[in-house]
């Protein structure tokens, strides 16, 4: 089996200012774990993307939150993938269930954005995931499989090889409720084994695919034990430096 470099992503949705901004990249710069063993990424509000590209230390990297389709237009409020190449942002979070759920963003506009992303070498990390009342009727399978099926519709296997998906059940999502390190494991091996019928098996094996939902200190080892998990991408938990570096540390061991 392909050995994939695992992630820890944070993603701060609508917290921090500038300066709390500052101060948590300072405080995380010179503790995190080199890139060629892991990938340290922080998703920030738009206002402050730059400041922190700018001061990112050699093994961190900055992900918007979002990005628009279009490549320009009269779309107010939106951010381009031009200007996120621009200022160096090498990562974009696509499709996260607040996206989906109040802004609109859906399958197709996802499969519109992965297609962006690349056109400016920005590294799509897409989120799909289930309600709860969609895991009980036992429909996990189908609904996030064609939320895959949609997003990497039209990319080459190359592509795909280099993006990152991550698995969120809704139902864990800042709620306190995480899947089961066994649960996670066996959707992402879904969705592995989908991304192998639509590709190959190289492909299957390259793609990483993380875990989110309300992942903290406590739980993470578990979850990086499971051999379909590469990573989480963390709300609550990343917003506090020691906490988010425990999780990169956790992750970096496994």
């Amino acid at each position: 089996m392909t050995m994939r470099k695992p992630m820890i992503a944070g993603n701060w949705k609508m917290f921090k200012t500038r300066d709390e901004a500052l101060q948590f990249i300072y405080a995380v710069n010179m503790e995190v774990p080199k890139r060629e063993f892991i990938d340290t990424v922080i998703c920030a509000q738009a206002p402050v993307l730059r400041d922190l590209v700018k001061r990112q230390g050699e093994n961190v990297r900055i992900a918007a939150q979002t990005m628009h389709e279009e490549t320009e237009g009269a779309f107010t409020g939106e951010v381009s993938a031009a200007l996120l190449e621009n200022i160096g942002v090498e990562y974009a979070v696509i499709g996260h269930s607040e996206r989906r759920q109040y802004f609109n963003e859906t399958d197709d506009k996802v499969n519109l954005k992965l297609h962006q992303a690349f056109r400016y070498d920005i590294t799509p990390i897409v989120c799909v995931g289930e309600t709860l009342e969609t895991r009980e009727a036992n429909k996990t399978e189908t609904f996030v499989g064609d939320q895959v099926k949609i997003a990497l519709q039209g990319l080459g296997k190359d592509q795909v090889q280099s993006l990152v998906i991550a698995y969120e059940p809704i139902w864990a999502i800042g709620t306190g409720k995480t899947a089961t390190s066994e649960q996670a494991n066996e959707t992402i091996k879904m969705i592995r084994d989908l991304v192998k019928t639509l590709y190959d098996t190289t492909t299957s094996e390259a793609i990483r695919i993380l875990y989110g939902g309300s992942v903290k200190p406590e739980n993470i080892e578990s979850l990086m034990k499971e051999p379909h998990i590469d990573g989480a991408l963390v709300g609550g938990a990343s917003l506090s430096p020691k906490s988010f570096m425990t999780l990169v540390d956790a992750a970096y061991k496994q």
